[in-house]
């Protein structure tokens, strides 16, 4: 649309959603250097969109002064102000959805992001299952953005410049020698997680190799507790959590040749990078449309639907359902080992 100069886009959250639209908004910007972008998510992450040229974060705080209808009309208002000429809403949710008709009402254009729902049943539902690639989410964010007028090319992403190490991640990291590798065993939902024993192989074999430095990622008491027992003291292991704040997980992240990852944020928080991203898939899978960014269809290692049919049972990992609990055993260790071998070194 030639007369947009400034584009609210929404996307409140999960993180790994949010990382998703970041390599969009780096090619817009680029292609379309007049226009401006405020990105309307949680605070939190801010620091994704940093050093993109245009592209600023306007905070949404939806459990305090922009909770419910009231507080969401107070958001419309403050956005109001910064002469948002057309709405592209990411998130398609109830609170997205009231400011994007809020600002239709007051003359704007907007465009909304097709969720597939019903394909979505469709390829986790139990019967009458139709197992089948989706559209990506990122190509259904760049049909949103075609609805404003705006076409964008993809198929070159730009991702940031090496940064040096932050000073509180070398800290921790050392200078860099050899490769780095870091791994993501966790994810929201128990049913993406790899199984522990299972992980400690795949951490045990690697580290065997003194030309890796192993970095492993998560947070909270329980999971850093059962990091330590994965890295088991070793030299050539390091666990993150608890020690960086996420700008500087970023910074390392930014370092690494590989990440090893769970269906979960830090495999997308890698791909905006352009960062080499594996993922081991159990309940869920890459078919509807979630898998990293940019990633060769290889980079996922899926669970076995042979044994398994029913899969993907659902599109979060939350499902629970009757004799799935061990999907993921079906991927061995020593598959994992020589993924990460082959893509490190490729």
């Amino acid at each position: 649309m030639s007369g947009t100069k400034h584009i609210l886009v929404i996307r409140l959250s999960a993180m790994g959603d949010v990382a998703m639209t970041v390599p969009l908004l780096r090619a817009l910007v680029a292609q379309y250097p007049n226009v401006k972008v405020t990105v309307l998510t949680r605070a939190f992450f801010a620091t994704f969109f940093e050093g993109i040229p245009n592209v600023s974060v306007y905070p949404a705080d939806v459990a305090g002064k922009h909770k419910g209808f009231f507080g969401l009309l107070k958001l419309f208002r403050e956005l109001k102000k910064l002469n948002i000429d057309a709405v592209a809403d990411l998130h398609n949710v109830l609170r997205s959805k009231i400011v994007t008709k809020l600002f239709f009402l007051s003359g704007k254009p907007i465009a909304t992001t097709d969720k597939a729902r019903n394909e979505k049943k469709a390829l986790t539902r139990a019967e009458n299952k139709v197992f089948r690639q989706l559209t990506p989410i990122v190509e259904r964010h760049l049909d949103t953005f075609k609805k404003l007028g705006f076409t964008i090319d993809l198929s070159n992403p730009v991702f940031p410049d090496k940064q040096p190490l932050a000073a509180q991640v070398s800290a921790i990291s050392g200078e860099k020698s050899g490769k780095w590798i870091g791994v993501a065993p966790f994810a929201q939902h128990q049913g993406k997680v790899y199984p522990q024993d299972l992980m400690q192989e795949v951490i045990d074999k690697l580290a065997e190799d003194s030309n890796y430095t192993l970095f492993l990622f998560g947070g909270g008491a329980a999971e850093t507790a059962q990091l330590e027992a994965f890295a088991k003291g070793r030299k050539n292991i390091i666990v993150t959590a608890g020690k960086l704040k996420l700008a500087q997980e970023l910074n390392l992240i930014n370092h690494l040749d590989l990440m090893l990852s769970m269906d979960s944020g830090n495999a997308h928080m890698a791909a905006m990078q352009g960062v080499k991203v594996i993922t081991l898939w159990g309940a869920t899978h890459p078919y509807a449309g979630f898998a990293p960014f940019g990633q060769p269809a290889d980079y996922t290692v899926t669970s076995d639907r042979n044994q398994y049919p029913l899969l993907p049972t659902s599109i979060y990992g939350n499902k629970v359902v009757e004799g799935y609990k061990d999907v993921m055993r079906t991927i061995t260790p020593q598959a994992v080992i020589d993924k990460v071998t082959n893509v490190v070194h490729s």
